[in-house]
Formats: structure tokens, sequence, C-alpha cells
């Protein structure tokens, strides 16, 4: 479904069917959860068999970062949307008195959710649980890259829900290209920083709220007072996994100098301990994307200085889980987002020099610490700014439910999981409730003699 009038025709059948309310009740929404629930857990060996076909996915990390994490966060949904779906009581203005003031959180309407290709099957359907929850319909658009999956995810969506109410719109650039031109009410985007951009001229055009979760490059510091050994093990395994084709992955390390021979060696030994003697062999160490991928990073490799690592292998799209030292700033691999299993590693003296280079920077989706110290973590924290962090570890903090995942200034904006997915689809109306009885004359003109009394009010606030 390609041409620009099917889906001008899709996106009315799906705005007429939400202007039935039959989206609205609570019984809908988690009759809709549960039978997504359903499917997933279903269609669990098809899911990690296209993740292989895609990029040669291990099915651990599959079942990790798409399955188990998809199905988390229907569970917690379940668990609270009752709660959150109703309007509920703020305090009320003096100035009002008397009135009764509430939010009332309503579905924005018809939705467009863009989904990423490095996570293809949960960045695409998570944000569509948010959806739900807030009681909207959705054309979901996976990304072209992975056809595994997105052929996967189509037929599950056509095969269990109605058209009317979710689908699936399949192709490249062109067609979400038309989908941006459609009279959305929300779009929700995953993806690189260039496309977040145009998604949010072509949003802004026709004032469509929109999420967009990017990404960038997400400093990992290590000072002198880290555990190494911990350390090194919750770097490569946040880096690596995936082969390093995350939005939150540690994008380059700043080390101390001090402890930077000693990290490099730790990093080197758990590389190895993680993946053998020689990773291309490994069934836990994922591929590339594709060709134009690999040729990036394989450019971006031969212009950097090797520790470890290096090796590839362009017929199988491989790239070697890879240390690089001596890195300086101005290279180009310091110059965009990585994104691929290539690991510069920068040094610092000083944290207040450290935190410097930071934010001469664009604020990072993730930004990770390594350390012992108390008044370090709370430097860090307090003087720099990105979409999340982590306090000795990496990527974990995506995990939890309760924390509103998402990125700030080029990194993104707004934020889901959890409620905030619920957040992200709602519109929070405001409402104030008024008797007709008592009806104070102060505000009504004329204002003779009403000046002083209006000040008096304003004083008691």
């Amino acid at each position: 479904m390609t041409s620009p009038q099917e889906l001008e025709t899709l996106v009315q059948r799906q705005k007429e069917f939400f202007n039935t309310g039959q989206t609205r009740p609570i019984a809908f929404r988690l009759k809709m959860l549960r039978r997504l629930q359903k499917v997933i857990q279903q269609e669990e060996e098809a899911i990690i068999a296209s993740l292989s076909a895609d990029f040669k996915k291990p099915p651990f990390e599959t079942f990790a970062t798409e399955i188990a994490i998809l199905e988390a966060e229907i569970k917690f949904l379940l668990k609270h949307l009752r709660r959150w779906i109703e309007p509920y009581r703020v305090k009320s203005s003096f100035l009002n008195f008397p009135s009764k003031d509430y939010i009332y959180p309503e579905p924005y309407g018809v939705s467009l959710v863009i989904g990423a290709w490095n996570y293809p099957f949960q960045l695409t359907l998570s944000p569509v649980l948010g959806a739900i929850a807030a009681g909207c319909c959705a054309i979901l658009k996976p990304s072209e890259l992975t056809s595994a999956t997105s052929q996967l995810t189509a037929r599950l969506i056509q095969d269990h829900f109605p058209p009317e109410y979710l689908t699936v719109v399949q192709g490249g650039p062109e067609v979400s290209q038309v989908l941006l031109e459609q009279p959305f009410d929300k779009i929700f985007f995953t993806g690189s920083v260039p496309v977040g951009k145009v998604v949010a001229q072509a949003a802004a055009k026709q004032l469509i709220p929109v999420t967009l979760e990017l990404g960038g490059k997400s400093p990992c510091l290590i000072d002198e007072t880290a555990d190494l050994a911990v350390a090194a093990k919750r770097i490569v395994w946040g880096k690596f996994i995936n082969a390093g084709q995350t939005c939150v992955a540690p994008d380059y390390l700043l080390v101390h100098e001090k402890v930077k021979e000693p990290l490099l060696k730790e990093l080197t030994s758990t590389i190895q301990e993680f993946y053998g003697t020689n990773p291309a062999q490994s069934p836990d160490f994922a591929r590339i994307i594709n060709e134009r991928h690999f040729q990036r990073l394989k450019n971006l490799l031969d212009s950097s200085p090797v520790y470890a690592g290096g090796q590839t292998d362009a017929s199988s799209l491989y790239i070697a889980p890879t240390l690089l030292a001596d890195v300086s700033w101005d290279q180009p691999v310091m110059q965009e987002e990585i994104f691929g299993p290539l690991l510069p590693v920068l040094t610092y003296k000083t944290m207040p020099e450290a935190i410097r280079e930071v934010n001469a920077r664009p604020k990072p989706l993730a930004l990770y610490l390594f350390s012992r110290d108390k008044k370090a973590k709370e430097m860090v924290l307090t003087q720099t700014s990105s979409g999340g962090a982590c306090i000795n570890d990496t990527v974990s903090h995506l995990a939890n439910p309760f924390l509103p995942f998402g990125g700030v200034g080029t990194s993104g904006q707004g934020n889901y999981h959890g409620k905030a997915s619920f957040e992200a689809f709602s519109h929070q109306k405001s409402v104030l409730m008024k008797p007709s009885k008592p009806d104070l004359p102060l505000r009504y003109p004329p204002y003779q003699n009403k000046f002083s009394w209006m000040r008096k009010a304003f004083k008691w606030l």
C-alpha cells in the first residue's frame, strides 16, 4: 500500500473509526493489550527467526531486548491503566471560587508510529502500546532495512487487528514522506537525528504533536576510583550488544589518564571472555544491518588507531568488537554517532575537564559514569545534560517502566515507557467546573471601585 490515495483513505478510515468512540472504553484498551500480549507470546519463535534473518541477532538478545521488554511493558500497562485514564482533581484557584478543577486525559486520535531498524520489533511496537493504552488508533511504519521483521510485524497486526484500528504500512522513504503529509493527530518517530529533523519539520507544518526518539554520541566516563573489572564487563555488554547498533550504547570512553592502560587490558580480556578469541565464530555476536552501514563503519575504522579487534568481513557484514586507543577529538570517528562495534578511548586529567568536553558537544541520549566518588557522581549529574544516565552501569535505565525514556536537545524530545507512553499519546485536558451560584460580581464591568478589591484578592493568593 504505497499510493497517496490509498494512504489518505486509510487515515480517513482510522479517523472515522476513532470518532465512533470504540477505542475509548477501558475494556477495549485492555482487550487490545492482552491480544497483542498473546500474539507476542505465541509468535516467539517467529520473532527470533526474523531477527536472525535480518542481522544474525542472537536468540538471547532477541528475547531480552525485543520480546521480554515488550511483555514487561504490557504487564505494567495492564496493571496501572485503569487508574491513569480516570479524570483526577487538582487544587482550585482562589480567583475562581467556587469551583472544582480536573485533568481529563483524552486520546489524541489517529497516530503514526515510525519504527527503527536496530531493534525493529520492539522499537516499532513499544510506542504502539502507549497508543493502545491511551485509546488511539495507529498506523505503523516499520523500517524497510529489516525486511523479515517488518513483514512479520505486518502479518501479526493484519491477522489480529482490524486495519481501521491498527495497521502496518511498509515501504521506503517515499512512503514515509507521503505518510508525513497526512493529517495525523500524533506522530512518534524513532531513528536518526537527520531524519528526525525531517519528521519534526513535517509535523510542524500541520502543528501535529511529535515525539522524537533520536540518538547521539553517548559518553561513558571512568574515573580513577572506578572498579575497573566491573566497569569493563558492563561497558563491553552495553557497547557490543546488537553489534553496537543501539541508540544508548556507550559511544566513546572518557577515561582518567591514570587508569587508561589497566582499563584497556580489562576491556580486551572481557571481550575475549564474552565472544572468544574469534568473535566472528561466536553465536552471541550480531552483524551489521547492511552494506552501506558496514562501509560507513569500515571507513571510520580505517582512519582510527586500533588497540584490539579491527577484523572485518564484508561478505558476512562482520566487524569485530574493536577498541580504538589514542583517539583525538577531531578524528572522523568522533564526528558522528558510531552505531557499531567501534569503541574510541580518550583521556582526561580532571573531572571538570571531562565535563567541559561533554558539554562542548550536543546533548546525548544517555550518559554513563563509573565511579565510587560521591562528589564526582553529583558533579557529573548536575553539571551535564542528557536524556538519561546510569552510574556504574550502561543501557539498563531503559528497562525500568517507572523511568521515562527519551532525549533532550538533538537527542530527542518527549518521553515514553510506562506511564510516559500513555501520556505521550494523551492530551491532558484542563477542566473547570463551576456552579451557577454564587456569581460574584467582582470580575464583571463596570470596574469602578473594584480595583482595590482585586489587588487585595491577589495578595491573598
